[in-house]
């Protein structure tokens, strides 16, 4: 999809509207997914002895410390919850330690997968997964926290009816498990109709304890993510879009993902005529940035890292944002791109400003 035509109707919407506008009538969040949501969840669950994402630079741009997000601040989440005039979703793992739920709950794990860690280990990647705290986890500790917020039908449905329920964005860690070792676009495409059953079952079982609204967001357009840039380098310039530096061929593949997802939530939206579904667009509120990064602000670009340990996207394995090797740039405000796999938090804020303000969320 082209968006050159659209370019200057997008700044002035995308980067200059408010995501605090909106009215208040959702009280609470629950969240689901990966590094894309989470808050704190990987960091607490000690799944790494010595977490980068435990020290600066993460969190240096908006609240001054590592919170366990993977960003240099806010998420897409975060944005989301300030539009509503709701607080920062504290993770689940740390509700121990006083934390109140009234407003909602983040249940998000980084390098979480939609399907369950046992699928990963009989295709011999059990060794690679950074969690075994799956979707199918996270929905589990919804239900085991549900009885603390609401024991009645009648009360659970008065509670969460002015709750929107956020599942994902989750699914991407499934296919970059596999795609970083080797696998081909054919053998991780295979993958996806097990991916979107896995969501889409979710989301039902969501809709089934009580759950109204839900926003289920697509793939980001991974051919322009520093790793797969860096990874999957060709010398071929064919491989690349020659409107953003992209590559093609994995594009492509998000894409393919989102097309099957967007389908399933359709069918499921008939099962539960009662329930509002929305997807999510990440991937065309993301592109773009990708297509006219200086347009939203982003001088140095959307394809190189902010933060990260050199090369031609500024990411290396080796010395990824937050070892040693590595640096963070000067002004992660200029920069779309963080760490080479997640985006900053001026990237996530114009997103989630295009999914509330503009028409990438459907229905609105």
């Amino acid at each position: 999809m082209r968006f050159s035509f659209l370019i200057p109707f997008l700044f002035i919407l995308c980067r200059f509207s408010t995501v605090s506008t909106c009215d208040k009538r959702y009280e609470s969040i629950f969240s689901f997914g990966d590094s894309l949501a989470d808050t704190g969840n990987f960091l607490l669950s000690g799944a790494l002895a010595f977490p980068v994402i435990r020290e600066l630079p993460y969190g240096e741009t908006f609240f001054r410390h590592a919170t366990g997000r993977c960003s240099d601040g806010r998420l897409i989440v975060d944005f989301i919850a300030e539009a509503f005039g709701i607080p920062y979703l504290p993770p689940y793992l740390s509700l121990g330690k006083g934390k109140s739920f009234r407003h909602g709950v983040n249940f998000a794990v980084a390098g979480a997968t939609a399907l369950d860690p046992e699928f990963f280990y009989h295709q011999k990647l059990g060794r690679i997964l950074w969690t075994n705290n799956s979707l199918s986890v996270q929905l589990g500790w919804f239900k085991k926290l549900k009885p603390s917020i609401c024991t009645t039908k009648k009360g659970c449905d008065n509670f969460f009816r002015k709750s929107i329920f956020l599942v994902g964005e989750i699914g991407g860690n499934d296919y970059n498990y596999p795609f970083f070792v080797g696998g081909s676009i054919k053998q991780v495409q295979a993958l996806v109709p097990l991916v979107v059953e896995a969501i889409t079952k979710a989301a039902s079982m969501l809709i089934e304890e009580g759950a109204v609204t839900l926003m289920v967001p697509g793939n980001f357009p991974i051919g322009c993510s520093a790793v797969y840039l860096t990874i999957f380098r060709s010398p071929n310039k064919a491989d690349y879009d020659e409107n953003n530096g992209c590559l093609k061929a994995f594009n492509a593949f998000a894409q393919y993902h989102n097309t099957h997802l967007k389908l399933a939530l359709d069918k499921l939206g008939l099962k539960y005529p009662h329930a509002k579904i929305i997807y999510a667009d990440y991937y065309n509120a993301a592109m773009p940035l990708f297509q006219a990064p200086r347009s939203f602000g982003f001088y140095n670009g959307a394809l190189r890292a902010c933060c990260g340990g050199g090369g031609p996207y500024n990411f290396n394995n080796s010395a990824r944002c937050g070892h040693i090797g590595s640096k963070a740039c000067n002004d992660p405000s200029s920069y779309a791109n963080w760490d080479g796999i997640h985006l900053t938090e001026g990237a996530y804020k114009i997103i989630a400003t295009c999914l509330i303000n503009v028409s990438f969320s459907s229905p609105p």
